[in-house]
């Protein structure tokens, strides 16, 4: 006989270790550069340049990029910037060896500081939580029937499972050219841009995934009018491309996360020999996950009228999605200028970051709990303070629907923004609202006990002769015709066709006569 199997492919969090480490430095402000009179805001990002598995340690190497918004004495030209980079190598301890698994790490910078040690040099200090993760991918091995011997009588059960189709991590390249308004000054030279990711869209079709979404480009420059203006100005740029990902289909659930690992913003001339012309390429990150919902008759049980059969059996756990959900949150607050501070002209730019604190399960949801970091760059009222900065906290609650959870249920939540506006009251108070999309994929724990394999042996034969040839049964609570006919050495056809029955159900206190099948082969 050939015990039939199927392989089903799966995920699941192996280990994972938070790590939070300290980077700082000090800087000398270049030549080219004038003094340090002021820092009016800190701008940074961690580049994570590579990643190595070891025993139970991962060992990650990259850098903290900065961009430092400064004012100085130079009345001619107040606004300046410094750029640099804080290498590190870090080694996060891990609870198991991961070497043979698939590795992410994440990083949120918790605090980015600096200071003036004097005009011609500044220190850098940025406190940067790694949470790193290891996810094995496997093979669940189950039988699902048994060919090739008659006598061997088996049954099956359906079970909802979740497979894992698709595991895959890419890069997006995203190169396009983005013009300077008419009415703006040409580019002199670029003090600071923030690139946003908003409004990402991921659409699974056959052997391809479609990614749409767009970037909010802001630029802060110098002109290169005669005064050497300020200028700033802020653009959409929406994206669409589609990304060859084999095995996929429409009817599939897909599950992909989009990091903005870099952006990189060039001037170049337009037709007229102008710097006018934003040349920007901007790298996305893809964590791709396509799953596929699948119900399948898996064997629970079998024996044989010929032979006594042992299965070999393995509990084993599987996934089964519960669902895939994406919430809207709406927030709003008030920021205000702090003492000190330069007054509000004109709202340049805001940009947020969302750091979730606490996810809980509650009755048909999920609970979440953060908060949104809000920064606004700002023109001054002030010519000796042409540009001020804010940063704010706005704690944020809301409630995912989610029917069908459990306090067991396997929660994947990825937190963006969809849309930030800041609204200027006075010069001192700015009202800003954020929508959020909290994307969820909720999946249960399924644990069966499954038949991997089977051996054989002969029957007791003195356990046989001992059994009448026929005997009469009173059917007990809970019992089925599966397991009184095994029990008996018969079949299910056997004893409906002995006691005339239609049906394959039996109730409490019925009488059923039962003929032992392998007497013939004794």
């Amino acid at each position: 006989m050939d015990l039939i199997k199927k392989n089903i492919h799966m995920n699941k969090l192996k280990c994972k270790s938070n790590m939070q480490v300290t980077l700082d430095d000090d800087f000398n402000v270049p030549d080219t550069k004038p003094d340090v009179e002021r820092i009016i805001k800190e701008q940074g990002r961690v580049i994570i340049k590579d990643i190595t598995p070891m025993n139970g340690k991962l060992m990650i190497k990259g850098g903290l990029q900065f961009n430092l918004l400064y004012i100085s004495e130079e009345r001619s030209r107040p606004v300046n910037n410094i750029q640099g980079e804080i290498p590190f190598e870090e080694i996060v301890n891990m609870e198991e060896s991961c070497q043979e698994d698939q590795v992410i790490a994440k990083w949120e910078i918790e605090d980015l500081s600096t200071g003036l040690i004097n005009s011609r040099k500044l220190s850098v200090r940025a406190i940067v939580s790694f949470n790193c993760s290891a996810e094995e991918i496997y093979d669940e091995e189950t039988a699902i029937e048994v060919e090739g011997d008659e006598s061997v009588q088996s049954k099956t059960t359906k079970m909802d499972i979740t497979q894992l189709i698709v595991n895959k991590k890419d890069t997006l390249r995203v190169k396009d050219e983005v013009r300077i308004p008419s009415g703006k000054a040409n580019v002199y030279d670029i003090l600071y841009h923030n690139v946003a990711l908003q409004g990402v869209d991921a659409r699974v079709f056959t052997d391809k995934i479609q990614l749409k979404g767009e970037f909010v480009i802001f630029l802060l420059y110098v002109g290169d009018d005669e005064a050497q203006s300020l200028q700033y100005f802020e653009t959409e740029l929406p994206f669409q491309s589609t990304i060859e990902c084999s095995g996929c289909e429409e009817t599939m659930i897909p599950n992909i996360l989009v990091d903005l690992h870099n952006s990189d913003l060039v001037m170049k001339p337009d037709e007229d020999g102008e710097e006018r012309i934003i040349d920007c390429e901007i790298v996305l990150d893809l964590d791709m996950k396509v799953y596929e919902d699948e119900q399948v008759e898996i064997l629970s049980d079998l024996y044989s009228t010929k032979t006594h059969l042992n299965p070999v059996r393995k509990q084993a756990a599987y996934k089964h999605l519960v669902m895939k959900n994406n919430s809207k949150a709406r927030v709003s607050d008030h920021i205000k200028v702090g003492p000190g501070q330069p007054r509000i002209l004109q709202i340049c730019n805001t940009s947020g970051t969302i750091r979730m604190d606490e996810k809980s399960i509650v009755e048909n949801g999920i609970e979440v709990e953060g908060v949104l970091e809000i920064q606004l760059l700002y023109i001054g009222e002030v010519d000796d303070k042409p540009l001020g900065a804010i940063k704010g906290m706005i704690p944020f609650h809301h409630t995912i629907e989610m029917k069908g959870i459990n306090e067991d249920s396997i929660i994947e939540l990825s937190p963006g923004i969809e849309q930030i506006s800041s609204i200027m009251l006075d010069s001192e108070d700015v009202e800003v609202k954020v929508s959020m999309n909290l994307d969820v994929v909720v999946f249960d724990k399924v644990e069966k006990s499954m038949i991997t394999d089977l051996t054989e042996e002969e029957f007791d034969l003195e356990k046989l002769e001992e059994m009448p040839s026929v005997t009469g049964y009173l059917v007990k609570q809970g019992d089925t015709l599966w397991d009184i006919a095994k029990q008996f050495y018969t079949t299910i056809e056997e004893v409906k066709e002995l006691n005339h029955l239609d049906k394959d159900t039996i109730a409490l206190g019925d009488k059923l006569l039962l003929m032992k099948k392998v007497e013939t082969v004794l």
